[in-house]
């Protein structure tokens, strides 16, 4: 159980540093990261982050190979 707990206040803290320096970039100006591709209708508008996908699989990719390396 005590492993457990470690692990989820580990993923929360990960979970405040990424809000963090999302409130951060939001005061910079940025608002969308690049490949974000946006489709607008009359009373629709469809955002396909394609480049925040590619980032998050990458920087998931790097943690869970140093969480798990044997």
């Amino acid at each position: 159980m005590e492993t457990a707990g470690k692990a989820l206040l580990l993923g929360a803290l990960l979970l405040a540093v990424l809000g963090v320096g999302a409130l951060a970039l939001s005061k910079l100006g940025v608002d969308r990261l690049p490949l974000t591709l946006t489709w607008r209708s009359e009373n629709v508008t469809v955002f396909l982050p394609i480049g925040l996908m590619i980032l998050a699989s990458i920087v998931g990719t790097i943690v869970l190979n140093i969480v798990f390396r044997r």
